[in-house]
């Protein structure tokens, strides 16, 4: 794995117990290293034509791109939204001891 390799997967959801339920299932089928779930924010957004604003918890996936179609799917299918936000950002720079410990946790 190089370092354009690694990516940070973001979703929410509306509770930390099904935020936390999903990272440890993640980490669990080693599509990720970590998942750091962030307290309780204040999301703004548009749905179903109606402006909402909800108590949301943000996930933050650490992981490999080539797990990227199997983590995509994985959150689809066990997520509680309907409609779940799922966006990789691509790790520009990443030090060489967390790389060596993804890889490790992620399998090869």
């Amino acid at each position: 794995m190089n370092q354009n390799d690694a990516i940070v997967v973001m979703t929410t959801f509306d509770n930390a117990d099904a935020a936390n339920a999903l990272a440890r299932q993640i980490v669990e089928n080693r599509l990720a290293a970590c998942v750091q779930v962030l307290p309780p924010m204040t999301s703004t957004y548009r749905w179903q034509s109606k402006i909402e604003t909800a108590q949301e918890y943000l996930a933050l996936i650490k992981t490999r791109r080539d797990h990227w179609p199997a983590l995509e799917q994985f959150i689809r299918e066990h997520h509680p939204y309907e409609t779940p936000e799922i966006l990789a950002i691509p790790a520009v720079e990443i030090s060489d001891r967390y790389q060596k410990w993804l890889v490790a946790e992620t399998g090869d």
